[in-house]
């Protein structure tokens, strides 16, 4: 006959008593503080205080636009104080670290006042005048020396020494800043050297400490705030106008989706021939200025494009309206009269389009110093063919012939770049007898 629960109970109290007396021996294991709890609670107060700050500021622009810059150390010194009265002083925890489950923690010192967090008074003091009214003090002392260039001064002089011992100050605060901070990332004791030094630790509120955020969410995070970093590391790293240039560049390289490409059999379902029959078609590219008369710069034509000042007669809306690709033959020139942008110092490229000294010389120094390494030129502006070098023009004038060189006049159609000798202008002896 089997035992009745009664006996098998009255057997197992002397096991249970062992097992009851050994975990009653036995330390409580402390909560493990996670390192990025820590730094979320500081990255929460930071974020806090400027939302705070805002608001007020923008009352105070509405006031007067100039008692933001004036006062902005004062305001951020009222909330941080404020925030400090009503989050450490009386609850013993910054308003991040109560969202983390996190509180200050101090060993145990007798003869001490206590305030409402349980914390000693005066080493909340230190900690509120080095966290607090320290910042502050630093902040009004910079802006005071970079108002008066303190920087600037001379060696001797009692400002430029002050700015010297400061600058000093701060360098040793931040190595030691580092230090506790790589120390921290070690055992993840002491969050800043201020906690470091007053030997104020964060430790969990609560015995329990439970997760608020679910690993998803802080996985994505992370993965955005390390794609968003990136960026921004990566961003000043391109050169733009060689990324627009070589996009350009690919552009002009693709050829169009002709009707021939898209129906091969046109011959025998199109009675009428898809391109002219007299000659064929030219293969020479265009540019964008290849309209443009040949006595013109085409770089000055571009450059008064981005002209924005309407009150110029060459301003961005003319000029574009007169140098475009797309002018058409019935443009009425005796009603509105389109720019003219005469070559000064013509110079002829390998080309052999001509366009101005210093506009050809700034384009050729600026790919230059671009350094793209894949076109050693400048592309032309009619051709679209790359210019690796440019010569002056030169014209022979005859001794007999007295005559005023105008570029404006001049037909460069017909010219040559082998030529060998260049005359400067020269007046008509009709207008000096005048």
């Amino acid at each position: 006959m089997t035992e009745s629960w009664e006996e098998i109970w009255e057997k197992s109290q002397s096991s249970l008593e062992a097992i009851r007396n050994s975990v009653s021996t036995l330390t409580s294991p402390t909560p493990r503080v996670l390192r990025v709890s820590q730094l979320d609670a500081e990255s929460l107060d930071a974020e806090l205080v400027q939302l705070l700050r805002e608001p007020i500021a923008k009352a105070l622009s509405v006031v007067n636009s100039s008692l933001k810059s004036r006062f902005d150390p004062e305001l951020a010194l009222i909330i941080q104080l404020t925030l400090y009265k009503l989050s450490v002083w009386d609850s013993g925890a910054t308003y991040g670290a109560k969202l983390q489950d996190l509180r200050y923690r101090v060993p145990s010192t007798s003869g001490t006042v206590l305030t409402a967090s349980g914390l000693p008074r005066d080493r909340l003091l230190l900690h509120g005048f080095l966290t607090v009214l320290v910042p502050y003090v630093h902040t009004r002392l910079r802006n005071n020396a970079m108002s008066n260039a303190w920087p600037e001064a001379p060696s001797s002089d009692r400002r430029r020494k002050l700015w010297d011992w400061m600058s000093s100050i701060e360098s040793t605060h931040a190595a030691l800043s580092l230090v506790s901070f790589v120390i921290f990332l070690c055992n993840g004791r002491y969050r800043t050297l201020t906690d470091r030094l007053l030997q104020m630790r964060l430790v969990p509120a609560r015995k329990l400490v439970k997760r608020n955020v679910s690993y998803e969410f802080m996985n994505r995070q992370m993965v955005w705030h390390a794609f968003t970093e990136f960026i921004i590391f990566i961003l000043p790293l391109i050169n733009t106008r060689i990324l627009r240039r070589r996009l350009a560049r690919l552009a002009a390289q693709m050829k169009p989706i002709s009707l021939t490409s898209l129906l091969p059999f046109q011959s025998k379902l199109l009675p009428i021939p898809l391109h002219n029959d007299d000659g064929p078609a030219p293969t020479e590219t265009k540019g964008p200025y290849w309209s443009l008369s040949e006595d013109q710069c085409a770089i000055c034509a571009e450059d008064a494009s981005y002209n924005l000042n309407f009150a110029d007669s060459s301003n961005a809306l003319t000029a574009l309206s007169s140098v475009a690709p797309n002018l058409t033959p019935e443009h009425d020139s005796d009603s509105n009269e389109p720019p003219r942008f005469p070559i000064t110092i013509p110079y002829i490229t390998t080309c052999g389009h001509v366009y101005c000294y210093y506009c050809i010389a700034d384009r050729m120094l600026r790919v230059a110093d671009e350094g793209d390494g894949e076109v050693p030129g400048w592309e032309c502006l009619r051709c679209t063919r790359v210019v690796k070098d440019a010569e002056r023009v030169e014209m022979e004038v005859e001794e007999s012939s007295v005559a005023e060189f105008n570029s404006s006049e001049f037909d460069f159609s017909e010219m040559s770049g082998s030529v060998t000798s260049y005359s400067e202008p020269l007046t008509d002896e009709r207008e000096g007898s005048q």
